[in-house]
């Protein structure tokens, strides 16, 4: 800890000499050349109107011509983000970009999934795991995914970075990168307002305010608010719903320019987010036709005091056969399943009211940070830059949306039995700091980028899992359960509130956090996170029209953590004492990347490109025992085509990848949705280095501008992967197949923008329609169960610039996402449809008990009920009013 602090003063030491020093003494994808400038540039510039924008991109650390960058990128821009009417991320899973996929992790929007090229995690939600695609803002790595759909702040453009970044971007991005660019302040006096209205209660405003710049100093003001109403009504008086959101933030930005050559940008940003998940819906129930028990003891008329399933048709009065539940290999027990309960409904199509009302409040997601990025030309072939950043985020996660689709059907003939509604809650604290310093520059035929890189966080989480709801004893009618218990907390006493007098937990002896706490603690941990790294690139140019580039990074990873509860215990090493399960691992590792592009004419380029990645290791605090898993790493082989035509009127880039990852982590769950069982509610998981996954696309971009009014764009990805098969460590037998989630076979996108000048002034007609495919995909790791595909069409049309004044305008704009209405299962679970196999483990031990190495123990019928899912957002429209002053 004492070298940590001292290497991170040194780098704090360095940026401010480095400033005190400094006195006057969407587009699509591809090679940087000798005349690249180290310096800022503006996203965009036009060609008189008349041929396509050159697009200006920082993929590699200076601002580069987007079809002279010899990488594959996508970029959303700030006309595209307003054209889609994109608030969050999460709205560009409607796939705007085809490599780009964004879902929210489970059903929540409080955590969304991220992955580019195939490369998509499937649990990364927890304090010691990482995805495998980084998103940064303004070169600032975000470490959780929580908070990761925060409102949007005054974006500038959008890079979608394909294939792995290992070289200038570091860990995590062996799928690629999300470069989130914001507009700096102009310093010169101006701004924009926005407000709107739309269905489904939504509002959003926000402004963006720049300030003349004085004695150097130029500052800019950004505030935002977006609201939502929830799209699935909860019958329950006074919860909220689901697909609710109410977002609002702010941010300042300064930019000091003292003296020629040096420029410092300061940065600070706060943004609130309450939200709800997505609905789960039951999709069919007993799709694979078990026979269905019945729970009234035909020899009594009544249900047991302890529920049990009997064979139907027994008549009155006789002993009744019983059934169902975990049935030993060889055992002759008859098979049946529970009852669905009469108020549950089978929903395969699009709900707007559930069935069932339960408690749902918004989960709260507060993301914050200050950053500082300074540049100094200390000469024509050096530009020195520092980048500090620190950065948190808090999610208290309220997460009711499985309500009694996800979970079979008891009665409740007791304060034990009958329960359902697992209200999934967790309480994360995140702090980062990162330091990366620069030298940037170019002589001769030689372009540059060299750095040091340094970045730490420590991460805890505490989470619950209680029953919300309760049955009576025919699943006619509920009750819901009080948030707050009296006497001592057991799993089946827990209440949903964090704490109350009242309540009585044993952990409280032990951890002292959870005194009075009315839940039962599932798991808490924490975990801390060293990187430091070294890395280089250099372009050398031997003629005009070739350029070699080779570049490295050096990486150290650190990483320790600990599970100090489980199940309410913190006695978990040995019994009677604290003793917290631990797990702590290094790496170091090179990634080397070669790039060699070609001009073949000033309109033509090519390049070959090779380069590593690698996704850190971890530990997974869902395993009870917080057991680690080492890194994955890839190795990518691109080549590409990016083309201009047509007098600049034409545009097409063409990509083709091979990707080979090694040591792939996959997580192996389960959740035990049978209701009375012991360990009801649970959520087991162990990720588990795997093996090796292929991984092979092509990517094609097309953009067409026939007259100064119209354009016309297209995008496709197609992509191609292979998972191995392993054991499944939580219930044992044969190797089960694996599957890579979120990633279509086939995916394109398309755009229509036409733009008309009307009544002789400045104003002009603005019409915009794009359209959106995905071919089914899988939603879980171990399932061979697809979604829906997906057809999503946006549309936008307005009046925009209309002249109020001799410099304002104002824009008055139309706009709808899903204009069609079109619905769609984007996660989708048969796991609830068919028995758990449960096997021998390969040491020949079940549990304590000896036994033959992978045969089959038993098969669990008591979770069947059917298929679930969650639905895409359902069409909202909505005008907005908009001002420039």
């Amino acid at each position: 800890m004492y070298a940590d602090r001292r290497l991170r003063a040194h780098l704090l030491l360095g940026s401010a000499l480095l400033a005190f020093t400094a006195t006057p003494a969407l587009a699509q994808t591809t090679p940087a050349t000798p005349q690249s400038t180290p310096t800022p540039a503006p996203a965009s510039t036009d060609d008189n109107g008349e041929g396509l924008k050159d697009i200006v991109v920082t993929a590699t650390k200076v601002s580069t011509n987007l079809q002279k960058t010899p990488i594959s990128i996508s970029v959303v821009d700030t006309k595209a983000l307003a054209d889609r009417h994109v608030l969050s991320l999460f709205n560009l899973a409607d796939g705007s970009v085809p490599s780009l996929r964004v879902a929210t992790f489970e059903a929540r929007q409080s955590a969304l999934t991220i992955g580019i090229r195939g490369i998509v995690p499937y649990d990364q939600n927890q304090t010691a795991r990482d995805g495998g695609v980084s998103v940064y803002i303004d070169g600032v790595a975000l470490g959780k995914t929580q908070g990761l759909n925060a409102a949007l702040f005054d974006i500038e453009r959008i890079e979608v970075l394909k294939g792995p970044q290992g070289t200038l971007f570091g860990r995590n991005t062996e799928g690629g990168a999300l470069s989130l660019v914001t507009k700096a302040p102009t310093g010169e006096l101006g701004g924009n307002f926005t407000a709107g209205v739309g269905n489904y209660g939504s509002r959003n405003a926000n402004f963006n305010i720049d300030l003349s710049e004085f004695l150097g100093f130029s500052f800019k003001f950004d505030g935002v608010y977006q609201h939502q109403d929830a799209t699935v009504k909860d019958p329950l008086a006074g919860s909220t719903g689901w697909n609710y959101y109410d977002r609002k933030g702010g941010r300042v930005a300064a930019r000091w320019k003292p003296f020629s050559g040096f420029t410092a940008d300061f940065a600070y940003d706060y943004a609130k987010d309450d939200n709800t998940p997505q609905y789960s819906q039951l999709l069919n129930y007993n799709p694979n036709g078990y026979t269905v028990g019945t729970f009234v003891n035909p020899l009594t008329g009544t249900v047991d005091a302890s529920p049990t399933l009997y064979l139907p048709g027994t008549p009155a009065g006789m002993a009744g056969t019983k059934c169902g539940g975990t049935i030993t290999a060889g055992a002759t027990t008859p098979i049946c399943i529970a009852p669905k309960a009469p108020l549950v409904g089978v929903h395969p199509g699009r709900q707007t009211v559930a069935d069932v009302g339960v408690p749902q409040q918004p989960s709260v997601d507060i993301t914050h940070g200050f950053s500082a990025n300074l540049r100094y030309t200390a000469a024509p072939w050096l530009e020195l830059r520092s980048i500090t950043a620190w950065r948190g985020v808090s999610t208290d996660q309220w997460d009711n949306s499985g309500g009694p689709e996800r979970v079979t059907f008891q009665p409740g003939v007791s304060a034990s039995t009958g329960l359902f509604s697992r209200y999934s809650l967790s309480y994360l604290r995140q702090h980062q700091f990162s330091q990366e310093l620069q030298a940037v520059g170019s002589f001769d035929k030689f372009n540059y980028v060299v750095g040091a890189y340094y970045y730490t966080e420590h991460a805890t989480e505490y989470a619950a899992t209680p029953s919300s709801n309760q049955w009576n004893i025919d699943g006619t009618a509920y009750t819901i359960r009080s948030p707050i218990v009296t006497g001592t907390v057991t799993s089946a006493n827990s209440g949903y509130q964090p704490y109350a007098a009242s309540c009585i937990n044993t952990l409280a002896t032990t951890v002292p956090q959870f005194a009075n706490s009315c839940q039962f603690i599932t798991r808490a941990s924490e975990a801390y996170d060293h990187n430091y790294s070294l890395f280089g690139n250099l372009t050398y140019s031997p003629m005009d029209t070739v350029h070699i580039s080779l570049g490295g990074r050096w990486t150290r990873d650190k990483r320790r953590g600990q599970l100090y509860v489980v199940n309410n215990r913190a006695d978990l090493v040995t019994a009677g004492t604290v003793s917290p399960f631990t797990f702590s691992n290094s790496i170091s590792r090179f990634d080397p990347m070669v790039n060699i592009a070609i001009d073949a004419t000033p309109d033509v380029h090519l390049y070959a490109k090779y380069s590593t990645g690698f996704r850190a290791g971890g530990a997974n605090d869902r395993s009870q025992r917080f057991d680690q898993f080492g890194p994955e790493s890839v190795k990518s082989y691109e080549i590409g085509l990016k083309t201009d035509f047509w007098e600049h009127r034409g545009r097409f880039n063409l990509a083709g990848y091979i990707m080979d990852r090694t040591n792939t982590q996959f997580d192996f769950d389960i959740y035990d949705t049978q209701a009375g069982s012991p360990t009801f509610n649970s959520h087991i998981e162990q990720t588990v280095n795997a093996g090796s996954s292929k991984i092979r696309g092509i990517e094609a971009d097309l953009t067409l501008k026939p007259i100064p009014q119209l354009q016309l764009s297209a995008s496709y990805a197609y992509t191609y992967w292979k998972a191995p098969s392993a054991v499944n460590p939580t219930l044992g037998g044969p190797p089960q197949q694996l599957y890579i989630v979120y990633t279509p076979r086939n995916a394109a996108s398309g755009a229509i923008d036409f733009e008309q000048p009307v009544g002789g002034g400045s104003a002009k007609v603005r019409v915009h329609l794009d359209a959106n495919y995905a071919s089914s995909q899988y939603s879980f790791q171990l399932e061979p169960t697809k979604t829906d595909p997906s057809f999503i069409v946006n549309g936008r049309i307005s009046l925009a610039d209309i002249a109020v004044s001799a410099n304002d305008k104002a824009t008055l704009a139309f706009w709808v996402r899903n204009l069609f209405d079109r619905t769609y299962i984007y996660r989708r679970s048969a796991a609830n449809s068919a028995p758990v196999l449960n096997y021998c483990g390969s040491n020949g031990l079940n549990g304590a008990t000896p036994c033959t190495p992978n045969t089959l123990i038993s098969t669990n019928y008591g979770g069947i009920l059917g298929d679930y899912g969650n639905l895409n957002p359902p069409r909202t429209w909505g005008f907005e009013l908009s001002a420039k002053f």
